[in-house]
């Protein structure tokens, strides 16, 4: 059954519960993964790909303070909505290896911070070692828009958000009051 995905606000009020979830470092995961880590896996699974909008998800995100994401590998444009079932995946534990490039800007949303999106700088290819979801050891490479999705939902695994970073905010101005409310109290 997919879960509630947690997010910073909710219509006009900050979301003190959420918030504290979402900036909660995450624990690593040990191998061999037992049945709390299995359910863990199998509720991240379901909310991701019941999330029509979303391509990537972090497991705080739904309440669960693991090192675990998931994310689109490709298919991004949406076209064949039924692809999201076969072009994604889940790294447990990973970290960036290495980081080639020069920082390049983008936008970026998060479905935990509704609304908004952020310019924010990221590498264009990152090295990743991870497990998978077997518990086996992976060594990954991720280039351009992947790389950005692996590296926002790696952010979450240490409770960092895209409101943490300085580039613009682009809000939408039916909600501008609300959100320069927000932020001033942050």
């Amino acid at each position: 059954m997919a879960s509630r995905i947690l997010t910073l606000w909710n219509n006009e009020q900050l979301n003190e519960a959420d918030t504290q979830v979402l900036r909660a470092p995450c624990k690593e995961v040990s191998p061999p993964f037992d049945a709390t880590v299995q359910k863990a896996l199998r509720e991240l699974s379901e909310t991701f790909l019941a999330a029509d909008d979303a391509v990537g998800l972090a497991a705080p995100q739904i309440g669960i303070g693991l090192r675990i994401i998931a994310f689109r590998s490709k298919g991004y444009d949406g076209k064949n909505p039924e692809s999201k079932r076969d072009n994604y995946e889940i790294l447990i534990n990973p970290r960036i290896t290495q980081a080639r490039g020069e920082l390049v800007p983008g936008e970026e949303g998060c479905l935990s911070c509704p609304e908004i999106r952020v310019e924010i700088d990221r590498y264009p290819e990152i090295k990743v070692r991870a497990l998978d979801i077997t518990g086996k050891k992976v060594n990954k490479r991720y280039l351009d828009f992947a790389a950005r999705v692996v590296q926002h939902e790696m952010d979450h695994l240490d409770g960092k958000l895209i409101v943490d970073y300085d580039g613009s905010v682009f809000i939408p101005k039916k909600r501008q009051a609300f959100f320069e409310k927000l932020f001033q109290e942050k």
